[in-house]
């Protein structure tokens, strides 16, 4: 039987969002001459840009061997899911932190819809290229069913890694072909006053900013912080250098800014009780010499004394004449107590604008040793190889985020950046939030966390969590025991894994013959796979109807039938099959903004459907079914 259109539109997608998809729609409404027949006509489109377009072949830029099928990469969407795991987790039903297992690609996918520009800070710390290898399947660019394989979710594969050293061919192309669309759909989810911090070392630096330049625009380019790394310097190289720091690159999107430095105020005091407050001696000394600005260059009289102070012979004075003169009739001018000494300006705390200078590209707040150190008094043990300093990423976060705010780190690795954000939130009752990603990426059957009984970087990142959650809790006890108090920090973590869908997608590979068209066709008139849990199948669609997963879910009984109020109202489901028709008519009496339910709980009967896409939307309520 065919169904109207109206039944049609109901049906919700499962995929993620299609980003190139909607930037093609952007440039549809800013140029639609530029559009014939639902595609783009790059002649039209050139006409439409006049000047703005460069003339000839050449330009500027970074390109590759691999670039095309890496922007390919960003297109395919994904038909995964991410699988809640309650068991794992801490405070599962309350915390807005969340740990997700699973390949960053495929999760940067499926969090376009719920997350797209919630981010204000991402930092990542990915693979530096060295030679080693790489911690993504063999080809990344097979998404979700490779995943499955590699992390042994089928009955088929098993874990596959690829060295990429120095001596192949590809060796910087293979890294960038990693890099690009994870970097290009993180930039999607990042707020208009969000910034990226990117650890890099010497060996991808250079193709890292070109990169960046690329995807975030050269001039929301921010500053490449120079970071000491190494407290005592290497002697082990054979060529004798020891190189003792690394790069946190930092971008912005379009109102971006760094909140800079404290300044120190701790010069200032009133010895002499002015009126006017605090103040410190300044040097007045210019940067001209006589032949660049010889009004600059003159004697300065003290007016009680007569006596003359010549300037300095290759700066001259930071002031012109009438501003000295205004500057010595104010008292605001310091003379000396010597004869060859030089006057000062009295600068006043009161004068000052603004209470912060700017943050210096050259930092030095911890070294790899400390966040070792740091590790091995949580864990126990020597958990991880040359974890990222804690005061490291907290000094960025000061930098960018505020109360709130989300911290994105797709290069999960040790999880130093949830444990940043974990303790300055007990430091200061903050409510800042985390989204970590990490690849379940396999330990070395000889290391120490193995023999404790981890088996992958994800596991052991997580743990490390659990216990700064448990360290928090034991050292605040007795005032997170008032649980009612508004500043009580946020101090748990929701764990999800990616996986397969919990509907069935369309195999559009399949053989074409008639039998097999009328097998997939038998297959699809159940939708919902048979064996997943209900709470799998409406967290799937949270995820793809644009929720967040930290939305707090309120379980209801309407008309006999389990119905799943999702933030405040926003989202109502019900999964039961069949649905009463008084069911759903409960359901439009909660007054929720969208409602879904499973397409084969209409069992067929299309006039149901149909009465009910409508009576929905006569409430002004939107409808879809999967």
């Amino acid at each position: 039987m065919t169904q109207s259109t109206d039944v049609d539109d109901s049906r919700m997608p499962l995929t993620s969002a299609d980003v190139l998809g909607e930037r093609a729609e952007q440039l549809k409404d800013l140029f639609p001459e530029a559009f014939v027949e639902g595609q783009i006509d790059f002649d039209r489109l050139r006409n439409a840009l006049g000047d703005f377009v460069g003339e000839g072949r050449e330009r500027y830029g970074l390109s590759w061997a691999g670039k095309a099928d890496a922007i390919r990469a960003i297109q395919a969407p994904s038909v995964g899911t991410l699988v809640p795991c309650p068991d794992e987790s801490v405070n599962f039903d309350t915390t807005e932190n969340l740990f997700i297992e699973g390949d960053n690609l495929e999760v940067l996918k499926l969090l376009q819809k719920s997350y797209y520009g919630k981010v204000k800070m991402i930092y990542i710390d990915p693979p530096y290229n060295t030679g080693n290898e790489f911690i993504y399947p063999d080809n990344f660019r097979e998404g979700l069913d490779e995943y499955l394989r590699y992390s042994a979710q089928v009955s088929e594969g098993g874990v596959r890694l690829s060295t990429n050293a120095e001596t192949s061919g590809r060796y910087h192309s293979k890294w960038l072909d990693m890099m690009y669309p994870r970097l290009f759909l993180g930039r999607t989810l990042l707020r208009s006053d969000g910034i990226i911090f990117v650890s890099i070392d010497d060996h991808e630096v250079h193709n890292l900013r070109l990169l960046m330049d690329e995807i975030y625009g050269a001039e929301n380019f921010l500053l490449a912080i120079t970071w000491k790394r190494r407290q005592v310097p290497d002697n082990r190289n054979a060529n004798g250098a020891s190189a003792d720091h690394e790069y946190v690159l930092a971008y912005g999107r379009d109102n971006a800014r760094l909140k800079g430095a404290a300044k120190d105020l701790t010069k200032y005091s009133n010895p002499d009780n002015d009126s006017r407050g605090p103040w410190m001696s300044d040097n007045m000394t210019g940067l001209a010499t006589r032949d660049q600005r010889p009004n600059l260059h003159y004697d300065i009289v003290h007016p009680d004394t007569g006596a003359s102070y010549p300037p300095h012979p290759g700066r001259g004075w930071a002031y012109e004449p009438s501003r000295m003169k205004t500057l010595i009739s104010e008292g605001r001018v310091l003379w000396p107590a010597k004869a060859d000494g030089r006057p000062r300006l009295k600068r006043f705390l009161a004068d000052i604008k603004g209470d912060t200078t700017g943050f210096s590209s050259v930092q030095n707040p911890g070294y790899t040793t400390d966040g070792t150190r740091e590790v091995t008094e949580l864990m126990g043990y020597k958990a991880f190889d040359f974890p990222k300093p804690i005061a490291l990423i907290k000094m960025l976060s000061e930098q960018v985020v505020s109360d709130d705010d989300i911290v994105l780190d797709y290069f999960a690795g040790s999880c130093t950046t949830a444990d940043a954000i974990l303790q300055l939130n007990s430091e200061d009752s903050g409510r800042r939030r985390f989204i970590m990603v990490q690849l379940p990426e396999p330990l070395s059957t000889e290391s120490e966390a193995a023999r404790q009984g981890f088996t992958s970087l994800a596991q052991l990142g997580l743990e490390r969590i659990r216990k700064r959650i448990a360290s928090i809790q034991a050292a605040n006890r007795e005032r997170l025991a008032f649980s009612e108090e508004s500043n009580v920090p946020d101090i748990g973590c929701k764990v999800f894994r990616l996986s397969a869908s919990n509907f069935k997608m369309w195999d559009g590979t399949a053989a074409v013959s008639t039998e097999a068209l009328s097998e997939q066709l038998q297959l699809f008139s159940e939708h919902a796979l048979a064996d997943r849990k209900e709470q799998h199948v409406f967290f799937e669609l949270m995820l793809k109807a644009g929720l967040s997963l930290t939305s707090a879910v309120d379980e209801k009984t309407v008309a006999n039938q389990k119905v799943y109020s999702i933030a405040d109202g926003l989202l109502a489901t019900c999964l039961a099959n069949p649905i009463s028709q008084e069911c759903l008519r409960g359901i439009i009496e909660l007054g929720p903004q969208r409602v879904i339910c499973l397409d084969a709980a209409f069992g067929g009967n299309d006039q149901l459907k149909t009465n009910t896409v409508l009576e929905m939307k006569s409430h002004g309520i939107e409808f879809r079914t999967v």
